[in-house]
């Protein structure tokens, strides 16, 4: 039997997996370690079984009729779940967001100097916001805002990918910018 049955009645509080002792069914459909099926025996019948192999009994599904319990080195099982949740995170991608600003009535060469900052970012992998703030009277013509991120565009769609073209969000005009792939 694993360590994880020592504690009081073999209940494991951190996932909430009931095995052994802790089973309250008195009849159970029993599978086996390598896929075996033992069949609907008795509790006591089941223990017994696992005991003999060095392994627990674990309730697998409780909702079944009759409860379905396989019997199983729990930790080791254990064990595995934790390696392969360690392995997707390792291998899972964060995507940095980063996101710049513009106004409606911006000049020329500062919409060159953020196009040139969106540039890198895209260079670098990183997906990019593309922000208008409509302030005021701005609000009754969001196509101004369009219209600049609209401008924008061209300058970048050799580095980039448009993901969302521009559209209104409350007070703001979005574009959404993602890296080509290489």
């Amino acid at each position: 039997m694993s360590k994880q049955t020592s504690n009081k009645g073999g209940r494991n509080k951190k996932d909430d997996v009931v095995m052994n002792e802790d089973i309250r069914e008195l009849e159970l459909r029993v599978l086996g370690q390598d896929g075996e099926q033992f069949g609907i025996i008795s509790k006591s019948e089941a223990i017994r079984i696992a005991e003999e192999k060095g392994l627990d009994l674990v309730l697998i599904s409780p909702d079944a009729k009759p409860p379905v319990a396989k019997v199983m080195d729990y930790s080791k099982h254990r064990y595995e779940i934790e390696k392969k949740k360690k392995e997707a995170r390792k291998n899972q991608k964060i995507i940095e967001v980063k996101e710049v600003k513009f106004s409606c009535k911006i000049a020329e060469n500062d919409v060159n100097y953020k196009v040139k900052h969106v540039r890198e970012f895209l260079e670098k992998g990183k997906h990019v916001k593309l922000r208008v703030f409509l302030r005021g009277r701005e609000m009754a013509n969001p196509e101004l805002g369009i219209e600049v991120l609209k401008r924008v565009w061209p300058m970048l769609s050799d580095v980039g990918n448009l993901e969302k073209d521009a559209h209104l969000e409350g007070r703001y005009i979005n574009m959404y910018v993602t890296p080509l792939k290489s």
